[in-house]
């Protein structure tokens, strides 16, 4: 069976793809749940962040598979195929392996080496384990990943310096500004995101901090922590008023902030840093005078300085994302000869089983203690007998030898 992923992401398509294709917890859940129904889909997991939108999969038949994830991001963004390819990419077997490590490890991140990736693949794989459409293939592919996300952070030095969106966020904010002191600020959004940016604020100087928030509880929460005020969305028209500069960041299914509502708010001279997909700012914001507009796209190229800083660990980062993924080979080939290693120990363990009722009567003046001791004897017997033919059979799965081997223990022992 094929490892398949199709996506888009922030290099492929612009935020007004992106932003169609943005999915959350649920919508993820039942994409996964329609693949791994249908005859052509075995596993699945969605990994959709606020600059990709990738579907990983494990394919019972290639073709069919290509076809349904395809149909299914159609479908998803209202976009035909050729509007759609455009902007599409996929990988198979080894190619998907090694991205999968890739987007792990940060590679693949607006911002190179960013440490919120991490967190939302293991998000990602726990979604579809949910909705168990997570099985050996890809537990055993994300594990991969994420094992090479983790050495690429602690064994080189491509998360050093600015190293996520959201203190990119406030770095261009403070660049733009010319330095955020004594700045009014409203963080939209109080989700990991929106938390990672206040946190971020209140070390640089900002004269105040209002968190809105659609639940209050939340904002409140997080206002408490860096010392800042909170407001529901009920109060987001008197936050911009108070605001020299905004950051969004609440996942809204739909635009929050328009130009009406800004104007609303009183004119003054604000920025606005908006990290959502889908947008949390209206497209005429922009064609207010007062108002500047920052999205995801022109936070792309104003990283792009900070990838070039880190260019020098992405060699390494490389080498590790390959280990990873000739680790996931090696590690899928052995697990072939897993059923058959499994039928061999039910076999030896119903033998040992039937002597032990066998000689049930002979034992019956031993004390507890005594048959633990003998237990003990038997079961170590057992797996001692079993350790080296486990091992070779794993060795060598995959090869003439590992398979002349696998018959031989299949007839000697009469597995099916």
């Amino acid at each position: 069976m094929s490892v398949l992923v199709l996506g888009v992401n922030h290099r492929s398509a612009p935020i007004e793809v992106l932003e169609r294709l943005a999915l959350d917890d649920a919508s993820a859940a039942k994409l996964v749940h329609g693949l791994i129904t249908s005859d052509v889909v075995r596993e699945a997991v969605v990994l959709s962040t606020c600059n990709r939108t990738e579907v990983y999969a494990v394919a019972e038949r290639f073709h069919g598979a290509h076809g349904a994830l395809h149909d299914t991001l159609c479908d998803i963004s209202g976009l035909d195929r050729v509007e759609l390819d455009g902007h599409l990419y996929s990988f198979h077997d080894d190619a998907a392996v090694e991205h999968a490590c890739a987007v792990a490890a940060g590679l693949e991140s607006l911002v190179v080496g960013e440490s919120e990736i991490l967190g939302q693949v293991r998000h990602a794989v726990d979604v579809a384990r949910a909705e168990s459409a997570v099985r050996s293939t890809l537990e055993l592919l994300f594990r991969r990943a994420i094992a090479a996300g983790k050495r690429a952070r602690t064994e080189t030095g491509i998360a050093r310096g600015t190293a996520s969106i959201s203190h990119a966020a406030v770095e261009l904010a403070a660049d733009h500004l010319g330095g955020l002191s004594g700045c009014r600020v409203a963080v939209v959004g109080a989700g990991t995101m929106g938390e990672q940016i206040a946190v971020a604020l209140a070390d640089a100087d900002v004269d105040s901090i209002t968190v809105v928030n659609r639940s209050r509880h939340r904002a409140d929460s997080l206002a408490a922590r860096i010392g800042g005020s909170a407001s529901g969305l009920d109060g987001l028209i008197d936050a911009l008023a108070d605001a020299d500069v905004v950051l969004t960041c609440t996942g809204a299914p739909s635009t929050l902030i328009d130009r009406a509502m800004v104007s609303a708010a009183g004119q003054r001279q604000r920025l606005f840093i908006d990290v959502s997909v889908p947008r949390d700012i209206a497209n005429d914001v922009a064609d207010d005078d007062a108002s500047t507009v920052i999205d995801l796209g022109d936070l792309d190229r104003w990283a792009a300085a900070g990838r070039d800083r880190r260019l020098g660990e992405v060699d390494a980062v490389r080498a590790i994302v390959a280990e990873e993924a000739d680790r996931f080979s090696r590690e899928r080939i052995a697990m072939q000869a897993t059923p058959l290693i499994t039928s061999l120990r039910r076999r030896v363990e119903d033998v040992r089983d039937a002597e032990w009722e066998r000689h049930a009567a002979r034992l019956a003046d031993f004390d507890e203690a005594q048959l633990d001791a003998v237990r003990s004897l038997v079961n170590g017997v057992v797996n001692k007998v079993l350790h080296e033919p486990s091992v070779r059979l794993r060795a060598d799965a995959g090869t003439p030898r590992g398979e002349r081997n696998a018959a031989a223990v299949a007839d000697l022992f009469d597995l099916e």
